[in-house]
């Protein structure tokens, strides 16, 4: 266990895992809340291959799928003109 100071990073608070997590600069992670109390967050590195089938990918094909199966009458008729 480390004891670490949040600091003002921008304007943002922040507190430096990168080395003791094994992270570089631009590394892609995962940040998720896992409870409402004291441990609050799990931090992830993201495969190569998760990145490109990223969790904002499939929020946007969920959404995209709703907005077919909802407005399909629109854009049937907005096809046929």
């Amino acid at each position: 266990m480390q004891i670490q100071t949040v600091f003002q990073a921008g304007n943002s608070d922040v507190v430096a895992l990168a080395r003791e997590l094994g992270f570089k600069r631009g590394d892609k992670v995962v940040v998720e809340k896992v409870s409402d109390n004291e441990n609050l967050v799990t931090i992830k590195k993201v495969s190569a291959k998760k990145t490109k089938n990223s969790a904002s990918g499939a929020e946007f094909k969920k959404w995209l799928d709703n907005v077919l199966v909802e407005d399909a009458e629109i854009l049937d008729e907005l096809a046929n003109r």
